[in-house]
This record gives structure tokens, sequence and C-alpha cells, in this order.
């Protein structure tokens, strides 16, 4: 077997996380794996980790990050120049997108054995997004980017002091919801240049511009109802010219993928994508604040390995996958 690296956030869904590897833990030595972990103490800790652990050996190995999507981020953005690291994820954040997009059970044990199981396989190859800066600073994501509104909403929830409390309630998804609300009736919307693979379009009065590799984003949103992870295409959503009553409908409807019935809501795919707006928009990436616009996106095909129970769909426990939509 594959040496495998687990880096957990302790950090993670107001600290729950640790309660969530300790589970792991003993589960571990009950089944004598053998393994080495690592414990992130600041943000962008893991990203230096990864990095270590990918670029100290030449052999196969598997690096789990055990936290939130912001801790699969990091893991992401410091393994993906390296081909000899296949990545997991045991879900011990608020969000957990990554777990819905590539099937891995919510419940922490049911993850690790699903995990067990597909570290002996061949593993997914990935396509990842990349992101430059106007500030000549680069970035990846797995999940999605965003510009705009969605991306002040991530913002604001990663600040926000709500999001302890209603972790410990375990509410964290509501938090999204919260931040949403407070902010609809201040936000002002901007045009947008957008350029996919060539093609400009402008947008007025756009509310948010999101970039997906995988459906999910924002504790469950079904943003990009068609999104897959390794078509070698990204999916862009484009959200304007809408009321902000109307945009309250649009966010309820987005849990099932329905929003795109909406006229103004646009949906496309793109290999290469550049977006300009009228005043600097914030952006995010896998829900972690990375700057703002202007800013340029490439694919980047097949780049990754991800253990993900994506080309098993049908043996996936329904049990499991209940547990992680609910």
């Amino acid at each position: 077997m594959k040496k495998i690296y687990f880096l957990i956030n302790p950090k993670a869904r107001n600290g729950y996380c640790l309660k969530i590897w300790e589970r792991v833990e003993l589960q571990l030595t009950e089944s004598k794996i053998v393994y080495q972990s690592f414990f992130t103490e600041y943000q962008g800790h893991a990203n230096i980790i990864a990095t270590h652990i990918a670029s100290s050996t030449s052999e196969e190995i598997v690096i789990i990050a055990v936290g939130g999507d912001g801790t699969m981020h990091e893991v992401v953005n410091g393994t993906v120049q390296y081909n000899n690291v296949t990545l997991g994820f045991i879900p011990g954040g608020s969000g957990n997108d990554f777990s819905r997009g590539f099937l891995i059970p919510v419940d922490p044990l049911e993850a690790l054995k699903v995990i067990l199981r597909l570290v002996k396989q061949d593993a997914d190859q990935i396509d990842v997004g990349k992101v430059n800066m106007n500030d000549h600073s680069e970035h990846y994501f797995i999940n999605n980017m965003g510009a705009g509104f969605d991306a002040l909403v991530s913002q604001e929830v990663n600040q926000s002091r709500m999001k302890a409390v209603l972790n410990k309630l375990s509410l964290g998804r509501l938090i999204y919801v919260y931040v949403l609300l407070k902010e609809l009736f201040t936000y002002n919307c901007t045009t947008i240049n957008l350029s996919i693979d060539g093609k400009i379009q402008i947008y007025e009065k756009t509310w948010f511009v999101t970039v997906s590799n995988q459906p999910y984003y924002g504790g469950g949103m079904k943003i990009a109802p068609e999104a897959e992870p390794d078509d070698g295409h990204l999916d862009i959503t484009i959200v304007h010219s809408l009321s902000r009553i109307k945009l309250l409908f649009v966010f309820i409807s987005v849990f099932w993928g329905k929003h795109v019935l909406f006229k103004e809501v646009k949906s496309f795919k793109g290999r290469k994508i550049s977006l300009h707006s009228s005043s600097p928009l914030y952006v995010h990436a896998d829900g972690e604040d990375i700057g703002y616009t202007p800013l340029n996106i490439r694919i980047q095909t097949k780049k990754i390995k991800v253990l993900s129970s994506r080309e098993n769909r049908g043996e996936v426990n329904l049990k499991e996958r209940d547990s992680n939509e609910c």
C-alpha cells in the first residue's frame, strides 16, 4: 500500500474537526494502518506542509486532508505540481462541498472506509482551474471560484463570529443564508466584460460570476448542475439584471439546481476565461479569499489524482449519499 499522510486542521468547524480526527485515529489504530499525521497551526499552513511532504519523496504517496473545503484547497495548491501525489478527503468542516461533488460520505469513519478501499485502486484523474490574478499571483481551485456577490458572502462568512456559534449548534451551513440576507440590500451590481474561449460578452448589473469544476458550492448549493471535474471544461454561471427580491428565489432554487431556469441566469462551458469589471470585485477560490478582479482562468486537464467514488456511483451506499445531501 502507498504511504499515507493525514493533514488535519484542528480548528475546522470551530474545533470539532479535532474530535473527528480522534475517531479516525482510533479506527486507524484498530485496523493497524501505518500512517503519518500533521496538524495545521495557521491559515496557509496546510499548503506548506503538503508541499514539504510531496517534495520530500519521488514515491507514490497519498495525502488525506481532514478538515473543510479550505483545507482541501490549500492541500491542492501545495501538491498540484507533483505527479506522485494522490489526494483524499475526510470532511470535517461546515460546508464540505468537495465531499458532495466527489461522493465521499459525510460520516468520518465511513469516509475512511471508502478511502482505504479506493487507495488500492487507480485514482481518478481530475481537472483543476488555475486563476492568474492582476498582482501576478496564481491560485488553483478544485471546486469552484467566484467573483462578485458570492465572493463577498464567502469573505463575510470566513470572518463572521456567527459561524462559530452556528457550528456549535451543528447549523454551520446556515451562516451562508445569514450573510446573504445581511448583504443583499446594500450590494451594488457592476458591469462585467467576460471572455470565454475568445468570445467576449458584456453583462450589465451583474450580481456574480461563478466558474465551477464540480456542481456544489456554498454548503450544498448546486450552482453548476452539469459540471464534471474530468470533462476538460469549466462551467460558467452568470447572474445579472435581477431584482433583489428575485435573487432570493434564485438562491432558494440553487439548492436543487433549478436556478438555471431563470432567464437572468446564463450558463456556459469553457477552457479559457477572462473577467474584467467596471469596479473591482471580491474573488474567492474554493471559498477562500484570493483578491479582486481582473483575472484570467485556465483549465488544467487531468492535473491531479483524487480518491473519489464518482466512477462507481451505483456502488455508493445510499445511506452515505443521503447523509451527504442532508
